[in-house]
C-alpha cells in the first residue's frame, strides 16, 4: 500500500499527514509558509545541528523560556513524571541560567516549568506526528498558574489534555 502522507514544516513546527497546522490541505506548489523538509540543507551555518537526536527533556537539558516572567534560559533539574524524562506537557524542575533585569524571576532560582514546545516528535490521535525546532517551556509557581502573563509562539493543543489551559488561553498561536 502506498501513503500519500508526506512531512511538512510550518515556521517552526513540523507536522506529518495530509494537512499542515493551519488546517488546509497541503499542496505541491511550494507555498511560502510551507516548505518541504527535503529541501536542501547546505547551506545552513550549522549541518550537524540539523542531524542530531531529538530525545526526552531530560537533566542537564537547556531549554527557551517563551514568557515574559524574566528567565530567558533554563536548565533542567529534574522531570516530574516518567523515568525517562519530560515531553510536551510534562512539568520540569529547573534553574535559571539567564534573565532579564528586573524580571520577576532571577538568575539561580529553583522554579518549576511546564514544557511547551519539544524537539521530540509526538503522534496525535489523527495519526499526524508535531514536534518543534526548540525545547521551549513556561514558568509556573507553586500552585501551578503561569508567572508571565504572555506566551509568546505556537502551543499545541496537547496541553489541553495535560489540564493548561491558563496557558493556552494566553498563547498567541495553536498548533
Amino acid at each position: 500500500m502506498y501513503s500519500n502522507t508526506r512531512k511538512v514544516t510550518l515556521k517552526g513546527t513540523e507536522a506529518r499527514g495530509g494537512r499542515s497546522l493551519l488546517g488546509g490541505l497541503t499542496n505541491g506548489s511550494g507555498s511560502s509558509l510551507l516548505r518541504s523538509t527535503c529541501e536542501n540543507t547546505s547551506n545552513h551555518p550549522h549541518p550537524q545541528v540539523l542531524q542530531q537526536l531529538r530525545t526526552f527533556i531530560q537533566m542537564r537539558t537547556k531549554l527557551t523560556v517563551v514568557d515574559n516572567s524574566g528567565a530567558k534560559q533554563v536548565m533542567c533539574i529534574q522531570a516530574l513524571k516518567g523515568r525517562k524524562g519530560a515531553r510536551l506537557g510534562d512539568t520540569i524542575v529547573a534553574s535559571v541560567k539567564e534573565a532579564r533585569p528586573g524580571g520577576k524571576v532571577k538568575k539561580g532560582d529553583v522554579v518549576r516549568a511546564v514544557v511547551v514546545r519539544a524537539a521530540m516528535q509526538r503522534g496525535r490521535c489523527d495519526g499526524s506526528e508535531v514536534k518543534f525546532d526548540d525545547n521551549a517551556v513556561v514558568i509556573l509557581n507553586k500552585q501551578g498558574e503561569p508567572v508571565g502573563t504572555r506566551v509568546f509562539g505556537p502551543v499545541p493543543h496537547e496541553l489541553r489534555k495535560k489540564k493548561h489551559l491558563k496557558i493556552l488561553t494566553m498563547a498567541q498561536h495553536l498548533a
